[in-house]
């Protein structure tokens, strides 16, 4: 194994607090075909691609396919405004990106989201000027779990796959960086800290400001 010298995060979920405005605007949709759409149904599609999770929705409901495109538009540009006003950081979102930042690592993006969702976070965040590459699964032919985004986010970076160590929230994103040879860290959202779907990992934290010098020796 090459010596890490590269970092790669995931977006919704780890470094914003976007998943409640990702499932408001899905639920707003929905409502629009008389639908209600479940915390349950909505966990079940977290790190898939957006018209990946209209497929999975539409199918459970029975609606029509004509209307996806249409129907991925509107929650996307109702995600984006919801970011842009109320986006929120999670806990840490600062002290990882210094942490790498002043070890000199080579820091990347890897989203499951559209490129413009991407942009408003980066925006939001403030942290456009700690990445050297922001990679987006929106015009790949396959999405998380498929590891592409995160192959192409260290091509971007110049960077093997074996040098990189990957921080996702997500089961599918997880599968995704394992898939694409990489370290995974995984940060779960509290109430599936101990679920045994995160045996994958090389390591699960509660939190981005719990990563430190100890932890990172493990990788090495």
């Amino acid at each position: 194994m090459l010596q890490l010298d590269t970092v790669i995060f995931d977006m919704d979920g780890l470094l914003i607090d976007s998943e409640p405005l990702w499932y408001e605007a899905g639920a707003e949709v929905l409502a629009q075909y008389g639908k209600q759409l479940s915390k349950t149904l909505y966990e079940q599609t977290v790190g898939l691609r957006t018209e990946e999770w209209l497929e999975y929705w539409f199918r459970h409901f029975n609606i029509p396919f004509d209307t996806i495109d249409t129907a991925k538009i509107q929650i996307e540009q109702r995600v984006e405004q919801k970011i842009r006003t109320k986006g929120k950081a999670l806990p840490g979102l600062e002290h990882i990106f210094h942490y790498f930042h002043a070890r000199r690592y080579k820091i990347g993006l890897a989203t499951s989201s559209a490129l413009k969702i991407a942009q408003a976070v980066t925006d939001v965040l403030g942290i456009k000027p700690f990445l050297q590459a922001i990679t987006s699964a929106e015009h790949l032919p396959y999405g998380k779990p498929h590891p592409q985004v995160y192959i192409e986010c260290a091509e971007q970076l110049q960077s093997d796959p074996s040098s990189c160590i990957c921080f996702e929230d997500s089961f599918n994103g997880m599968i995704a960086a394992k898939a694409a040879k990489m370290q995974c860290v995984v940060v779960p959202v509290h109430n599936q800290l101990q679920d045994s779907k995160w045996g994958a990992a090389d390591l699960k934290i509660s939190s981005l400001q719990n990563f430190n010098d100890l932890l990172l020796t493990r990788f090495r």
